[in-house]
């Protein structure tokens, strides 16, 4: 039987139905072609597309837009980096479509979900919050939990703030850009947590909050996993969902090199 894109996306959008607004959506291709291969990732960046076109993949679902803006795009046509990058999607025939808010949505969040899934805490969830889980682990430090994580999800690196040597048993964890204040500070009261784990946030809102919680003896810890590293997961774990969907294509996950490094 022939898989169109426009299949493929409709399975997508099952659990949740038609969204009156959303940021989702073929950003390339056309929803009557034929899916030969599909590739979920965190971002379409150059690196992947030329990898799925190489995996022989012609259709990418990507978590984030491609042109590096969430919603309208702000970068001018004439520039170099937008029109090689568009010329690659374009000469290839890739179709790219944008899974943000429906895999968002899912119950519980999907991004949220594989987060938990690749850190091996889906059986010791307490709640599932719109836009965070809670989780009560074994007694361990920040700086063991830092790797922990570390080490189940394959990154080098973490960002901390509050006392390394404090011990931690409940858990909020969110992904993405959801570590801003607004939603995380609340939480640590609400429901009495000792640490938060995130993508990221602005850095002036929950780091310093928490830095004043530990200079004033508080037990309240930080851990900024960085956006694409709290959101791969999820798209893995989306992966695994459409070959379930669609045995008879290949669908498989590809990472993107992670934007920065230590140095």
């Amino acid at each position: 039987m022939t898989i169109r894109i426009s299949d493929v996306i409709s399975k997508i959008m099952e659990p949740v139905g038609p969204l009156a607004h959303t940021v989702d959506g073929l950003e390339a291709g056309e929803p009557d072609s034929e899916v030969r291969g599909i590739v979920t990732t965190f971002m379409a960046t150059q690196e992947v597309i030329e990898q799925a076109v190489a995996a022989g993949a012609n259709l990418i679902i990507s978590h984030e837009a491609s042109f590096y803006c969430h919603q309208n795009p702000i970068i001018s046509d004439h520039d170099p980096v937008y029109a090689e990058k568009l010329k690659l999607i374009t000469e290839s025939g890739i179709a790219i479509y944008r899974c943000h808010d429906y895999v968002h949505r899912y119950n519980p969040d999907g991004i949220t979900a594989g987060l938990l899934r690749a850190l091996g805490w889906d059986s010791v969830v307490d709640e599932h919050k719109p836009a965070a889980a809670i989780v009560t682990i074994p007694a361990m430090t920040v700086r063991e939990t830092a790797e922990y994580v570390k080490g189940k999800l394959g990154i080098s690196y973490v960002r901390t703030v509050g006392d390394l040597s404090a011990v931690c048993t409940r858990i909020g964890l969110s992904v993405g850009y959801r570590g801003g204040g607004a939603l995380s500070i609340p939480l640590f009261e609400q429901e009495k947590l000792d640490l938060i784990i995130t993508g990221e946030g602005p850095e002036w809102e929950t780091p310093e909050y928490v830095r004043d919680a530990a200079h004033q003896g508080k037990k309240k810890a930080l851990i900024l996993l960085g956006h694409a590293q709290s959101e791969e997961p999820g798209m893995k774990a989306l992966a695994a969902r459409l070959e379930g969907d669609f045995p008879d294509i290949r669908v498989r996950f590809i990472s993107g090199k992670h934007s920065f490094q230590i140095i």
